[in-house]
């Protein structure tokens, strides 16, 4: 770093921003005095470190003080101007005016968008409900919120597309405050809001509560954007003209960045090839950009210093274009300043050039560095420039075009692969070779066919669908190559998150390991022709021999480097190993909103999912324009990810308790994307077209499937062992799996014993179910005393059902219609759980159930209150957590 000051402090920069992003208080103080004693004794061992470490310090300390100033200011200013506390105003009444500063994104029946908030009046009811008390106007506001608008008809989805970015709009709805995660490691909108400046949602019923007016002023900053969505709005609306579909929102996404329309089949399969950059704008668009216009310039007899200038200019608005994602904004400052060195002879480092525009970005908005694809664009541009000539000297043997080609796919793949598994928890080894292949392919031919494709069409719309079919044939392809490649699911790899000391150490083997294997091959390369590398052989012909100082280095250094690398390995392998708890077993009841979702793992190591919650639709066939374009599915956006997040490589068993569509429907995402090796359920059908289809996937994907009925049991390891008690067997013959309307009566339950503790399951049963359950054990019962007492030594020889439990899942979400006194007081549970939405229509959990369960003296847990809960069983007791904070 001696000599690249710019390098050294904007890495000084990042370094603390992330220690302040990561710290607070007396913690960040500590580590700060830290780093400056590790600093001072750098420079008292090496002196020529101190302009270097003097650099580096203040730029972490710079740094760190504008991360805590930007960061403190980011508080919402709303309940001081309304003179309310935060939590009296989540959930009121407002009437608020402002301005529009986001694109409008109406999909089915909302709106979104985010507001400049100028005034706001809360109003509300009397607690006697005498009419309304209208509170004073806070004006001069400048409280950027999200709009959330629900459409009632297809009019006012009409009416929703003609707002704009810059429109001023007066609103009345409700102010809640964004949802936190509920679950370990899930997703937080709260917190991804806050690096957005917003700290509330603003949720409005129809536009009849929207009064919208074009802007006060065409001149202004915010019109730039306006007439900037107005641009991609109509390059978006040109491209559907001129693609059919799916290649028309394909095209969207990889001419300008709109993501929205591509077909999510389509996404999902180039998300797991780990070719979703090719989707986002980044330096490979803005490369061709910027080559396309020299070459175009060039033709047009234009002089370097004009076309380098003119680029440098027209380098914004592609920007602005694209979407002005962190990753083609990084690529757009990097090509300017890489454009003006070009004209001026300075930076020539290309490190440099992306030191600067990291340190521009940050200095602009320092929440860029919480930015996932901020975070990718960096670290691959920045890993290319160092590893890229390391790595090309050992592909010499190649020729130079595939070698340069191998070399930089080679690298980006390794560069970004840890943070691939820290933010997405899969990697497919498929990887490499979807990304030699189609990155050439779509770069030099379907995104030049596409912008060709584009351009005819806007002059004339016959030629550009000319043009669009020759990029059709393309895609097409493109789209059959990912499909088969996709084909091959053993090929994809699921990793935990991995903690940031294994991602350093990663970099550091990888660079260890490059850099050791570039110098023996420089060094072989060095050998004169005839003379063979062997310490031992006897040399013939002029009795030349190796110099005797480069063999043993050469020696040492291989044997370096088979250290290092086997180090490396078995860093991989410590990384992507199962989780194991020391002999423990871990319940975790999820929060799935209104449903069930429960991952159990057993000492050994097994998995088992028991229900994927799902989301229920009550929509009618002639709501069809209420449908999504990506709609919210509870498998596919938590349970999935959650599985993943955690590392589970396979589910060694999904037991469906029942087929209603909020314990079975995100199962599908889950049969789709996680190995199953076992799918057990009730044994019967539950008429639906989504159970149906659950079925067909389980058995098109070979995965074993099993009716279970009381007194079956599952034994996963020694420690641990399933007794199914629900659903009585059926003695009748049946040619096929029976239709069953009414599942809650049918649903599966079981004991779980697991390190000498045992819970109990229960789906959603009903009381009529319980009290089958009950009377089936009195039999059993009954009979085991019986044959006990015709024992010839009088002693009892079989096992009576021990009633007492620890923890009872709470059947039906807390319904009333189940959990009868008879069946609680039977179980004498120590502690209950309830799964249930926040805030679901339903009303659950019932207080009578609530209070049924405090009358047994169980310790009651709830998702909609505690968000996930987490059940650590030993032998000697069970120890609870929660994501909301309670513990025992």
């Amino acid at each position: 770093m001696k000599g690249r000051p710019l390098i050294v402090g904007t890495a000084g920069w990042l370094a603390g921003s992330s220690l302040a992003y990561a710290f607070l208080g007396m913690r960040l103080l500590l580590i700060w005095g830290g780093v400056t004693l590790l600093f001072s004794a750098a420079v008292l061992l090496r002196r020529q470190l101190l302009r270097s470490m003097l650099i580096l310090w203040i730029a972490v300390t710079l740094s760190g003080a504008y991360w805590l100033l930007n960061d403190g200011r980011n508080v919402t200013k709303l309940p001081e101007a309304l003179a309310a506390e935060a939590g009296g105003l989540d959930g009121m009444m407002l009437h608020g005016e402002g301005t529009v500063v986001s694109a409008v994104d109406v999909d089915g029946d909302r709106a979104d968008f985010q507001l400049e908030l100028r005034t706001a009046r809360m109003q509300g009811e009397a607690p006697w409900g005498e009419g309304g008390t209208s509170i004073p106007a806070a004006e001069g506001l400048h409280e950027r919120v999200m709009v959330q608008v629900k459409l009632q008809s297809m009019e006012q989805q009409a009416e929703a597309r003609a707002w704009r970015r810059g429109d001023r709009i007066k609103l009345v709805g409700t102010l809640e405050l964004p949802g936190n995660a509920r679950n370990f490691g899930g997703f937080d909108y709260a917190a991804y809001l806050r690096t957005q400046h917003i700290h509330w949602l603003f949720k409005v019923k129809g536009t009849q509560n929207a009064q919208v007016s074009p802007p006060a002023s065409p001149w202004s900053a915010l019109m730039i954007f306006r007439w900037n969505d107005g641009a991609r709005s109509g390059l978006g609306d040109k491209l559907g003209q001129i693609f059919r579909e799916p290649h028309a929102g394909y095209m969207k996404g990889l001419l300008i960045g709109m993501q929205d329309d591509i077909d999510p089949e389509t996404y999902s399969q180039f998300s797991q090839l780990g070719l979703t950059h090719i989707l986002a704008i980044s330096g490979m668009h803005v490369a061709v950009f910027v080559a396309s216009l020299l070459f175009l310039f060039s033709l047009l007899k234009m002089t370097r210093e004009k076309a380098l200038l003119l680029t440098m200019l027209l380098i914004p608005v592609y920007v602005l274009i694209s979407g002005v994602s962190p990753s083609v904004v990084r690529a757009g400052i990097m090509g300017m300043i890489g454009l003006y060195a070009a004209r001026k002879g300075w930076l020539k480092d290309g490190m440099n050039v992306l030191a600067a525009a990291a340190l521009l970005m940050m200095l602009w908005n320092p929440y860029y560095l919480l930015s996932v694809s901020f975070q990718l664009s960096f670290l691959v541009t920045a890993g290319l420039m160092v590893y890229v000539p390391l790595m090309s000297k050992l592909l010499r043997f190649l020729p130079k075009r595939i070698a340069g080609a191998l070399n930089v796919t080679l690298v980006a793949q390794l560069v970004s692969f840890p943070l691939t598994v820290y933010y997405f928890n899969q990697f497919s080894l498929l990887s490499f070779a979807a990304n030699f292949v189609l990155v050439p392919f779509i770069t030099f031919v379907t995104l030049p066919l596409g912008a060709v494709s584009l351009l005819l069409g806007w002059i004339w719309l016959p030629a550009g669908k000319a043009a669009g079919w020759v990029t059709e044939f393309t895609s097409d392809w493109t789209f059959r190559l990912v499909r088969w490649l996709n084909g091959f699911p053993q090929f994809v790899t699921i990793w935990k998150s991995p903690s940031l000391a294994w991602i350093a150490a990663y970099f550091v083997f990888m660079y260890l390991i490059l850099y050791l294997a570039s110098r023996l091959a420089g060094s072989r390369s060095r050998i004169p022709a005839g003379i063979v590398e062997d310490e031992t052989a006897e040399l013939g012909g002029t009795g030349r021999s190796i110099d005797a100082g480069n063999a043993p280095n050469n020696k040492k250094m291989r044997m370096a480097l088979t250290g290092i690398m086997l180090a490396f390995l078995f860093l991989i392998y410590w990384e992507y190993r199962p989780t194991f708890l020391n002999g423990a077993g871990l319940v975790q009841f999820l929060d799935v909103g209104q449903g069930d979702g429960i991952l159990i793992t057993t000492p050994e190591g097994r998995n088992i999912l028991v229900d994927g919650g799902g989301t229920v639709n009550f929509r009618k066939p002639a709501d069809g324009w209420k449908e999504r374009k990506k709609p919210f599915e509870v498998g596919a956006k938590v349970v999935v990810p959650l599985l993943k997040q955690r590392g589970i490589h396979r589910l060694d068993a999904v037991i469906v308790t029942h087929g209603d569509q909020d314990h079975a429907g995100g199962l599908q995402a889950v049969l789709e994307q996680i190995p199953v090796k076992a799918f057990l359920f009730n044994g019967t059908l539950a008429g639906t077209k989504a159970f149906d289809k659950l079925m067909d996937t389980a058995l098109k994907r070979r995965i074993p499937v099993y009716a279970v009925h009381q007194g079956m049991k599952l034994k996963p390891d020694r420690h641990t062992e399933l007794a199914f008690i629900s659903p009585l067997m059926d003695d009748t013959e049946q040619e096929e799996v029976p239709v069953e309307k009414s599942q809650n009566h049918v649903s599966v339950a079981f004991v779980l014993t697991m390190n000498e503790r045992r819970l109990l399951f229960t789906g959603d049963m009903d009381k009529a179910a319980e009290e089958a359950v009950l009377e089936w054990t009195a039999r059993s019962s009954q009979t085991a005393m019986t044959a006990a007492a015709s024992d010839a030594a009088g002693t009892m020889t079989a096992k009576v059902s021990q009633a007492g439990i620890d923890v009872i899942k709470i059947a039906h979400h807390g319904s009333k219609s189940s959990s009868g006194e008879d069946w609680l007081h039977y179980w004498k549970p120590k502690a209950a759980v309830i799964s249930a939405g926040v805030n679901n229509l339903y009303g659950h959990p019932h207080a009578e159930v609530v209070q049924r369960i405090e009358d047994e003296g169980a310790e009651l847990f709830r998702t909609d209150q505690n968000g996930e809960v987490q059940m650590l069983i030993r032998p000697e007791g069970i120890r609870i957590r929660s994501k909301l904070g309670l513990m025992r």
